[in-house]
């Protein structure tokens, strides 16, 4: 039997992972909430560094970088007001660096992210950050509406185990099931953060 292909090769719409150079760094939800709140992620620490190195490079690059912040219920989920929706400590904007704040999963909907992209003049994305299945592949789906060619970096990507009938799908299955459906038809998958620098 053939090795499958991704519907992305099958129709000849395939493309090679962005450059620093030439793209916009995206980071999304990088906060507190999945360190210390309700949502710890099994795969934080790991991701975070990853992202941590694809940020010095970007900044080091001239990359343009966009943080995008969920606001969460005040006193819940995400507090926009607590601690729990402030950035990671290693992740925190710089000064100049957009961010754009979300109120649903994908960062486009109701938000200024296509106009901001749109006034940066890049069309490549490199995209990172928290949840894998949510707000992650909500926004690279999105992505491709708008025209824009993603590229997501594995490792610098996290989610959490969730509850499925009566039983559990692990972070590590649904992290890499949710990868494979992207790369499938939304975006160009790369293993790590080494790989774009």
């Amino acid at each position: 039997m053939s090795q499958p292909q991704t519907l992305l090769q099958l129709t000849g719409r395939s493309y090679a992972p962005a450059s620093l150079q030439h793209a916009c760094l995206i980071i999304i939800d990088a906060q507190e909430e999945y360190r210390s709140g309700m949502l710890p992620l099994p795969g934080l620490d790991a991701a975070v560094g990853e992202i941590t190195r694809l940020l010095a490079a970007a900044r080091a690059a001239g990359t343009p970088v966009i943080h995008v912040r969920h606001l969460g219920v005040p006193g819940g989920f995400l507090d926009p007001q607590g601690p729990r929706g402030r950035f990671l400590p290693e992740l925190v904007p710089h000064p100049g660096e957009l961010i754009v704040e979300k109120r649903l999963p994908n960062a486009f909907a109701g938000t200024e992210l296509h106009d901001r992209l749109q006034a940066l003049g890049r069309l490549d994305l490199i995209i990172c950050g928290f949840m894998t299945h949510s707000s992650i592949s909500t926004t690279v789906r999105a992505c491709k509406d708008y025209g824009y060619r993603c590229t997501l970096v594995d490792t610098a990507c996290a989610t959490r185990d969730l509850p499925c009938g009566d039983g559990v799908i692990s972070a590590t299955e649904l992290h890499r099931a949710e990868m494979a459906a992207l790369a499938d038809n939304f975006a160009a998958l790369v293993p790590h953060a080494a790989a774009l620098i």
